[in-house]
């Protein structure tokens, strides 16, 4: 007699008591505090950067948010947290560093996307990020992680401008990774101040 076989699990619960599935997300079992709670402690490059505390993703989806409106400041919120959520399918699936992401090939890239998808329908944006703004995020996404493999990560500046270009004249940072706890209060209250802003433009 053939014992059946349980499909494999492909759900997460989160500690709002949501299960996102990750075959098929659904925007109704996105929590922003679970965004938070998650990336906030998701380390940036594997946590090999120096310091008492990983460089988490919540603190990096900020920066990246402010680079954006540095780039481009005729951008509406709506384009801010397009910028903040920019990675946040990191709070489920992790961040996963770019030449493992590579050789995990198109299946990772239709699970984040997917998951992206769910999360920006839950918040009111566009289910799909316009290819300028896409274009912007990048760069800021990049200016970022020169900064960070420059502070934190040991790279030397010659090493970060082939991966990623020097950053623009006159754009500077100094980075100091966050306990979690506080870079989970960083990333919600960006989250509501935008949030906030959007509601006033609505009104």
């Amino acid at each position: 007699m053939k014992r059946s076989v349980k499909p494999p699990r492909v759900w997460q619960r989160m500690l709002s008591g949501r299960r996102l599935d990750l075959a098929h997300p659904s925007p109704m079992d996105v929590e922003i505090e679970d965004i938070a709670h998650g990336l906030a402690r998701v380390a940036r490059w594997n946590g090999q950067t120096r310091g008492e505390h990983a460089f988490s993703v919540a603190e990096h989806s900020v920066l990246v948010e402010q680079i954006v409106r540095k780039l481009e400041p005729g951008l509406p919120p709506e384009a801010w947290l397009t910028a903040l959520l920019h990675d946040s399918p990191e709070y489920v699936i992790g961040d996963m560093i770019s030449p493992f992401k590579a050789l995990l090939g198109e299946s990772y890239k239709d699970i984040e996307a997917r998951l992206q998808e769910a999360i920006h329908i839950r918040f009111g944006l566009k289910p799909l990020t316009t290819a300028k703004l896409k274009k912007t995020i990048k760069k800021a996404d990049h200016i970022c992680a020169w900064f960070e493999a420059v502070q934190l990560a040991g790279f030397s500046e010659a090493e970060s401008d082939g991966f990623f270009g020097h950053p623009p004249e006159g754009m500077k940072f100094r980075l100091k990774p966050l306990p979690a706890p506080d870079a989970q209060r960083l990333f919600l209250k960006r989250f509501e101040d935008i949030q906030a802003v959007i509601a006033a433009e609505a009104a």
